[in-house]
């Protein structure tokens, strides 16, 4: 199996050896878990929005280059969403109705808020997509 360095910080190592025998044994169960709930998630929001709701999301996360998990809430993606839409039109530039979105972004739980914060923000952080097509990336 292969060998993850993550950093955490005093607080998430105290948590993972309350809750398993070691921190390494704690990152090894929750690691897998965090990482295929991120992806059902998505795809599960992949379903949920149009792909020009989708694209407008993603967006919204160009210039975003860290995201902390205490902004990891649906009202911070509402807050950044609403914005990048009053201020820079983004759901125009990608054929998105702003209410329908708003609606359905209503309608996500912090967790979903979460996942859809991370995948967009990943678009531009990731070596993988640099120079990719924005369609390609929202595609089910």
């Amino acid at each position: 199996m292969a060998q993850v360095a993550a950093r955490i910080n005093d607080d998430m190592e105290g948590q993972l050896r309350a809750l398993f025998k070691t921190k390494s044994a704690g990152a090894e169960f929750i690691l897998p878990w965090a990482v295929e709930t991120f992806q059902r998630a998505v795809v599960q929001l992949k379903a949920e929005f149009s792909a020009g709701e989708l694209r407008t999301v993603v967006e919204a996360y160009r210039r975003v280059s860290r995201l902390l998990p205490e902004q990891c809430k649906r009202s911070y993606l509402q807050l950044r969403l609403r914005e990048a839409c009053a201020e820079e039109h983004v759901h125009n530039q990608h054929g998105a109705s702003w209410p329908s979105l708003e609606r359905k972004l209503e309608r996500l739980s912090d967790l979903q808020a979460a996942a859809l914060m991370v995948w967009s923000a990943a678009f531009w952080q990731s070596p993988q997509w640099e120079g990719a097509n924005l369609d390609a990336y929202v595609r089910p």
